[in-house]
């Protein structure tokens, strides 16, 4: 079965080139180069893009025009046959000189420069009225993508101003004296193109609590005031509310001491009430003297008794004499009798079993 033919490819595109406001080509020397280096160089926005051909997407290095302070032309200092054009940009970092190949490119690029940068189309450059025109294209995309850019964040910079006598001195490069603080301000205002202005702090205070606060029904948000000016912020449903403080005073120094169980309640003398007999132990302990509406005073815990550091020595028990106390037992039954006999023989199996009872105690005690 054959298969359907399919359209030739074509060559795959790598992304869209560069928008510039003018591009051409440029020799670049940086103030660490030795030489001048050849670039394919576009301006875009307020930045002169370095490329190494026109094919490229990416630039090799930019160079940034928000630090422009002024352009100036370049003499030539080559030999008589060098017909190329030179001229410097100036920014506050760094000096960049160019090289052109001719008179047209070098009054070209100084007019974008100066068009993106101060706003408006130069006059006093040698152009055609088509460059003119086209400048003045340049001005309004310019004008365009300033107003949809976000703005820088606000940086703030410290300059240090001396007193000498009745006058003000900036204390920068080129030193400038200025007769009051008004004409300070004015001076870094003007200069900078308002780029420098006075740090202003904002006094614009809320005088309402308020939040965003999200419905969960619908998910819109709306901002919400608090009602009370007492309560604070809601507690969730589930969170369980806290218990309101125990308020805690000490109203005088008898507070402080501890409190004693409440004494028991006596009976009434109207009722027939008749005291256990084992209750009678446990009463006897009170002092009667001291009537019971009088206030009761805390004793004083006492200190427990320390307990020695070894157990004393069970005291020594005499051995008992078990022949004397046998014959003493024969005189009282008699020594010719049977029974006297028996109870002698009994006599000495007790004797026998007491004495080795005390062996052995003797022999646990030491």
């Amino acid at each position: 079965m054959a298969s359907a033919l399919c359209p030739p490819r074509g060559p795959k595109l790598k992304g869209a080139p560069p928008s510039h406001y003018y591009e051409n080509f440029l020799e670049k020397k940086g103030p660490c180069d030795q030489d001048y280096r050849k670039f394919w160089a576009g301006l875009q926005g307020l930045a002169i893009c370095f490329y190494n051909s026109n094919r490229d997407l990416q630039p090799l290095e930019k160079l940034d025009l928000r630090l422009f302070s002024k352009l100036k032309d370049e003499a030539l200092l080559g030999s008589s046959h060098d017909t190329t054009y030179h001229f410097s940009l100036v920014l506050r970092d760094q000096e960049v000189k160019f090289k052109v190949e001719s008179l047209e490119s070098c009054e070209m690029w100084k007019g974008f420069i100066l068009t993106v940068v101060e706003l408006r189309v130069p006059s006093n450059l040698t152009l055609l009225p088509g460059h003119m025109y086209m400048m003045a294209e340049v001005l309004a995309k310019e004008e365009v993508r300033r107003a949809a850019e976000v703005p820088w964040s606000p940086v703030i910079k410290h300059y240090k101003v001396k007193r000498e006598g009745s006058k003000y001195v900036i204390d920068v490069e080129d030193p400038f004296s200025c007769p009051s603080l008004e004409a300070v301000v004015n001076y870094f205002v003007t200069h900078t193109k308002r780029a420098l202005v006075p740090f202003l702090l904002d006094e614009d205070y809320e005088k309402v609590l308020g939040f965003v606060d999200s419905d969960r029904e619908n998910g819109e948000n709306a901002w919400t005031v608090p009602s009370s000016r007492g309560s604070g912020p809601a507690l969730p449903a589930n969170v369980p509310k806290p218990l309101p403080p125990v308020p805690v005073s000490v109203s005088s120094q008898e507070d402080k001491l501890p409190q004693l169980p409440p004494l028991p309640q006596l009976p009434d003398q109207d009722e027939n009430y008749v005291t256990p007999i084992e209750d009678s132990l446990a009463t006897e302990y009170m002092n009667r003297d001291v009537s019971l509406s009088s206030q009761a005073v805390p004793l004083k815990p006492k200190k427990p008794a320390r307990l020695p550091a070894k157990p004393p020595k069970p005291p020594v028990v005499p051995k008992p004499d078990l022949k004397a106390i046998t014959n003493i037992w024969t005189r009282k039954l008699g020594g010719s009798s049977p029974q006297a006999s028996s109870l002698v023989t009994r006599l000495g199996d007790i004797t026998a079993e007491l004495e080795e009872k005390l062996q052995k105690r003797r022999a646990l005690e030491h």
